[in-house]
């Protein structure tokens, strides 16, 4: 297997993690809050981040050594399009992960952190939002790849 492929399936691979962690997580946040869901979000954000962080190194070497080059793609629309979703999405996920980590102290004594409603459901959008973003983001991926909105 080639660098290039072996690249991109890692890339595409932690991508895919990236997504089934973020839905999972919005899915774990739609029922009752207990401690093991409590933790279960905690693990599953944790897996988030470290996914997020592999699609961005593994995209930027892929863009740099192992594809077109970053001139090739720092010339396309799409490419900074989907860039600056990512971001955005890292920039979202912010707030979740700061209130899953405030439930520590709850959960090390094994209770169920007290969250308000109101908590939820800003937690609730700010997810829905994110995976919104994805589609919007995989959509610039597909625009990219056939070469559509490169600035010559």
């Amino acid at each position: 297997m080639s660098g290039a492929a072996l690249m991109a399936f890692v890339h595409h691979l932690a991508a895919f993690a990236l997504v089934a962690m973020l839905s999972a997580e919005f899915v774990l946040l739609r029922g009752e809050l207990t401690a093991a869901r409590a933790r279960q979000l905690l693990r599953i954000d944790a897996g988030f981040g470290i996914a997020a962080a592999i699609v961005l190194l593994v995209g930027l070497l892929r863009a740099v050594y192992f594809e077109k080059g970053a001139s090739y793609y720092f010339h396309s629309v799409p490419f900074l399009a989907k860039l600056s979703l990512f971001v955005l999405i890292g920039l979202a996920s912010i707030y979740p992960t700061l209130q899953y980590v405030s439930w520590r102290p709850a959960l090390r004594q094994g209770q169920a952190p007290a969250v308000p409603e109101p908590t939820l459901r800003a937690l609730r959008r700010v997810l829905h939002w994110e995976l919104a973003a994805v589609v919007l983001l995989i959509l610039c991926a597909a625009l990219m790849a056939r070469g559509i909105g490169f600035i010559r």
